[in-house]
Protein backbone atom coordinates (compact mmCIF):
# COMPACT_ATOMS: atom_id res chain seq x y z
CA UNK A 1 0.00 0.00 0.00
CA UNK A 2 1.20 3.33 -0.96
CA UNK A 3 2.04 5.34 1.96
CA UNK A 4 0.51 8.49 1.19
CA UNK A 5 -2.68 6.61 0.84
CA UNK A 6 -2.23 5.27 3.99
CA UNK A 7 -1.22 8.09 5.99
CA UNK A 8 -4.53 9.74 4.24
CA UNK A 9 -6.55 5.76 5.65
CA UNK A 10 -4.98 7.21 8.87
CA UNK A 11 -6.29 10.53 9.06
CA UNK A 12 -9.41 9.76 8.26
CA UNK A 13 -9.55 7.41 11.65
CA UNK A 14 -8.27 9.91 13.28
CA UNK A 15 -10.87 12.57 12.30
CA UNK A 16 -13.63 9.94 13.33
CA UNK A 17 -12.01 9.53 16.47
CA UNK A 18 -12.00 12.61 17.17
CA UNK A 19 -15.58 13.78 15.90
CA UNK A 20 -16.98 10.56 18.34
CA UNK A 21 -15.26 11.88 21.21
CA UNK A 22 -16.53 15.55 20.61
CA UNK A 23 -19.90 14.03 20.19
CA UNK A 24 -19.87 12.11 23.50
CA UNK A 25 -18.56 14.68 25.36
CA UNK A 26 -20.97 17.14 24.13
CA UNK A 27 -24.12 14.54 25.12
CA UNK A 28 -22.09 14.31 28.28
CA UNK A 29 -21.73 17.67 28.75
CA UNK A 30 -25.66 18.04 28.71
CA UNK A 31 -26.04 15.94 31.88
CA UNK A 32 -23.16 17.85 33.58
CA UNK A 33 -25.01 21.48 33.26
CA UNK A 34 -21.77 23.49 33.54
CA UNK A 35 -22.84 25.86 30.45
CA UNK A 36 -20.99 29.20 29.90
CA UNK A 37 -19.14 30.97 27.18
CA UNK A 38 -16.12 28.44 27.54
CA UNK A 39 -18.84 25.23 27.02
CA UNK A 40 -20.26 26.28 23.77
CA UNK A 41 -16.79 27.75 22.29
CA UNK A 42 -15.45 23.95 22.91
CA UNK A 43 -18.64 22.34 20.74
CA UNK A 44 -20.00 24.86 18.71
CA UNK A 45 -18.56 27.09 15.54
CA UNK A 46 -19.50 30.76 15.88
CA UNK A 47 -22.24 30.25 13.02
CA UNK A 48 -23.64 27.31 14.55
CA UNK A 49 -27.05 26.02 14.20
CA UNK A 50 -29.37 24.09 16.27
CA UNK A 51 -32.38 22.30 15.59
CA UNK A 52 -34.30 20.51 18.38
CA UNK A 53 -37.75 20.71 20.26
CA UNK A 54 -36.82 23.32 22.13
CA UNK A 55 -36.46 25.53 19.05
CA UNK A 56 -34.35 26.30 16.28
CA UNK A 57 -31.22 28.83 16.74
CA UNK A 58 -28.03 30.08 14.79
CA UNK A 59 -24.63 31.92 16.38
CA UNK A 60 -23.10 30.17 19.32
CA UNK A 61 -24.23 32.68 21.97
CA UNK A 62 -27.63 31.56 21.02
CA UNK A 63 -27.30 28.07 20.79
CA UNK A 64 -25.97 28.47 24.92
CA UNK A 65 -28.86 30.48 25.81
CA UNK A 66 -31.01 27.58 24.33
CA UNK A 67 -29.57 24.87 25.91
CA UNK A 68 -29.48 26.62 29.50
CA UNK A 69 -33.33 27.38 28.87
CA UNK A 70 -34.56 24.06 27.98
CA UNK A 71 -32.54 22.08 30.33
CA UNK A 72 -33.60 24.39 33.61
CA UNK A 73 -37.07 21.80 32.52
CA UNK A 74 -35.40 19.06 34.20
CA UNK A 75 -33.55 18.12 37.45
CA UNK A 76 -31.58 15.67 36.15
CA UNK A 77 -30.77 14.41 32.66
CA UNK A 78 -29.23 11.61 30.88
CA UNK A 79 -28.61 11.49 26.95
CA UNK A 80 -27.05 8.38 24.76
CA UNK A 81 -25.75 8.81 21.58
CA UNK A 82 -25.19 5.46 19.32
CA UNK A 83 -24.65 4.26 15.67
CA UNK A 84 -22.35 6.97 14.54
CA UNK A 85 -22.14 7.24 10.73
CA UNK A 86 -19.11 9.38 10.47
CA UNK A 87 -18.40 10.99 6.88
CA UNK A 88 -14.95 12.75 6.66
CA UNK A 89 -14.66 15.26 3.49
CA UNK A 90 -11.18 17.51 3.81
CA UNK A 91 -12.31 19.52 7.21
CA UNK A 92 -15.98 19.13 7.06
CA UNK A 93 -17.69 15.73 8.06
CA UNK A 94 -21.13 14.95 9.20
CA UNK A 95 -22.36 12.64 11.50
CA UNK A 96 -25.93 10.71 11.96
CA UNK A 97 -26.64 8.62 14.66
CA UNK A 98 -29.22 7.27 17.67
CA UNK A 99 -30.11 9.25 20.55
CA UNK A 100 -31.96 8.45 23.27
CA UNK A 101 -32.38 10.93 26.58
CA UNK A 102 -34.17 10.55 30.03
CA UNK A 103 -35.66 13.35 31.43
CA UNK A 104 -36.52 13.64 35.06
CA UNK A 105 -39.08 16.59 35.39
CA UNK A 106 -38.66 19.77 37.35
CA UNK A 107 -41.28 19.97 40.13
CA UNK A 108 -43.37 18.03 39.04
CA UNK A 109 -40.93 14.81 39.00
CA UNK A 110 -41.51 11.79 36.82
CA UNK A 111 -39.68 11.06 33.88
CA UNK A 112 -40.03 12.06 30.19
CA UNK A 113 -38.29 10.07 27.45
CA UNK A 114 -37.39 10.40 24.23
CA UNK A 115 -35.53 8.96 21.36
CA UNK A 116 -34.52 10.26 17.58
CA UNK A 117 -31.97 10.68 15.17
CA UNK A 118 -28.99 13.54 15.31
CA UNK A 119 -28.24 14.81 12.32
CA UNK A 120 -25.00 17.11 12.49
CA UNK A 121 -22.28 18.78 10.43
CA UNK A 122 -18.97 19.54 11.70
CA UNK A 123 -16.08 21.49 10.54
CA UNK A 124 -12.27 21.69 11.38
CA UNK A 125 -11.49 24.49 13.00
CA UNK A 126 -7.89 25.76 14.54
CA UNK A 127 -8.66 24.44 17.68
CA UNK A 128 -10.16 20.55 16.30
CA UNK A 129 -13.29 19.46 15.32
CA UNK A 130 -16.45 21.66 16.17
CA UNK A 131 -20.38 21.28 15.65
CA UNK A 132 -21.49 23.69 12.61
CA UNK A 133 -25.27 22.11 12.58
CA UNK A 134 -26.84 20.22 14.84
CA UNK A 135 -30.21 18.86 14.89
CA UNK A 136 -32.31 16.13 16.62
CA UNK A 137 -35.56 14.94 15.04
CA UNK A 138 -37.63 12.86 17.54
CA UNK A 139 -38.82 10.19 16.66
CA UNK A 140 -40.78 8.68 19.40
CA UNK A 141 -41.47 10.01 23.21
CA UNK A 142 -43.20 8.30 26.63
CA UNK A 143 -44.30 10.23 29.30
CA UNK A 144 -45.55 13.84 29.56
CA UNK A 145 -43.22 16.66 27.86
CA UNK A 146 -42.95 19.96 30.14
CA UNK A 147 -44.57 23.00 29.56
CA UNK A 148 -42.11 24.56 26.93
CA UNK A 149 -41.60 28.57 28.43
CA UNK A 150 -42.14 31.12 25.75
CA UNK A 151 -38.92 31.99 25.55
CA UNK A 152 -38.88 28.31 23.95
CA UNK A 153 -41.75 28.94 21.64
CA UNK A 154 -41.78 30.94 18.19
CA UNK A 155 -39.18 31.77 15.97
CA UNK A 156 -35.34 32.02 16.56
Amino acid sequence: MDSQILNTEIRTLADRAEITDLFDRYLRSLDDREFDESWAASFFTEEASTATPAGHVRGRNAVLENVRTALRLFNRTVHFGSNYVIEVDGDRATLRGNQLSTHVLAGQGGLFLSGGRTDNELVRTADGWRLHRADLNITWTQGNPPVLPPELIGPK
